[in-house]
């Protein structure tokens, strides 16, 4: 039984430390611009894909995953210089609504693009072998993604904190007209920041294929998941994000081991509007 917990517990820290990664692609774009990104799910599917293609022709899956995020990248700095420049010309709840209806038209149009043209199931394979401790099987594809995300946390908690783009989101998150008294220009920062969290995204989505088969319908669900993660961690906050993925992320697989997946799902939406009630000032 102890074995079994600390399987369920590993597990449910590595699939937690992904609805960080995904919540935090929501967190950073709302938080900084007020765009609450619905394209995020999308970005994912395509990360993995674009890995999976790359497989065949560049040595190993971190080159793979790195062309993946990098390709995203691109993507995303390619849409936030055209339509999404149209919606930061918005204030206040003008843009959050433009935002909303951009980033759905743009999921559906490129959710349909990748079933046509790229329809199928894409499963990647971390190459890490699995190993007992203490009679607890630890596989290891959740070993690569608690040692990849927190590196990956690393390198965001440093940028945030030790960089001066990083302080200069953070200013502009907090009180966009003191960034600009400050000489800090709020719309070159959302660019950046809305890159770096489709990146994060592009990351999430490669890493969640490390243990799922990922379809371009997997898409909506990581949207999905990456919502419930920001809002309960509080939509502007980072840390509350990373610790609402990780508790989640706990929850859903304990759950998806005592009560099957589809009611795994249901108790996650239960724990995440209980959390709400409880702690309403945490999406103030």
């Amino acid at each position: 039984m102890f074995a079994r917990g600390v399987e369920l517990l590993i597990d449910g820290l590595a699939r937690g430390m992904i609805l960080s990664l995904l919540g935090l692609g929501i967190t950073l774009v709302f938080g900084l611009g007020g765009i609450l990104n619905l394209m995020l799910g999308v970005f994912a599917v395509i990360a993995v894909i674009v890995c999976s293609l790359l497989l065949g022709v560049v040595p190993g899956l971190l080159v793979a995953g790195l062309g993946g995020i990098v390709a995203v990248a691109l993507f995303a700095f390619a849409l936030d210089r055209s339509v999404l420049s149209l919606v930061y010309r918005e204030e206040g709840e003008d843009r959050v609504l433009l935002g909303i209806f951009v980033t759905l038209g743009l999921s559906l149009l490129f959710e349909g693009l990748l079933f046509v043209y790229l329809a199928g199931s894409y499963f990647l394979e971390s190459g890490v072998p699995s190993v007992s401790v203490g009679g607890a099987g630890i596989t290891g594809s959740s070993m690569a993604v608690i040692v990849s995300a927190g590196v990956l946390f690393g390198l965001i908690y440093y940028f945030f904190n030790h960089t001066y783009l990083g302080v200069a989101t953070r200013t502009v998150i907090q009180d966009e007209t003191g960034a600009i008294l400050c000489g800090i220009r709020p719309r070159r920062v959302q660019s950046i920041v809305f890159v770096l969290s489709a990146a994060i995204a592009a990351a999430g989505g490669i890493l969640y294929a490390l243990d799922a088969e990922v379809t371009p319908a997997s898409a909506f669900e990581l949207t999905t998941f990456a919502i419930m993660v920001s809002i309960v961690g509080g939509v502007d906050s980072i840390r509350g994000t990373v610790a609402a993925g990780i508790v989640l992320g706990i929850v859903i697989t304990v759950a998806g081991a005592l009560f099957g997946s589809y009611l795994s799902t249901v108790t996650l939406f239960a724990v995440a509007i209980a959390v709400l009630i409880y702690k309403p000032e945490q999406i103030s």
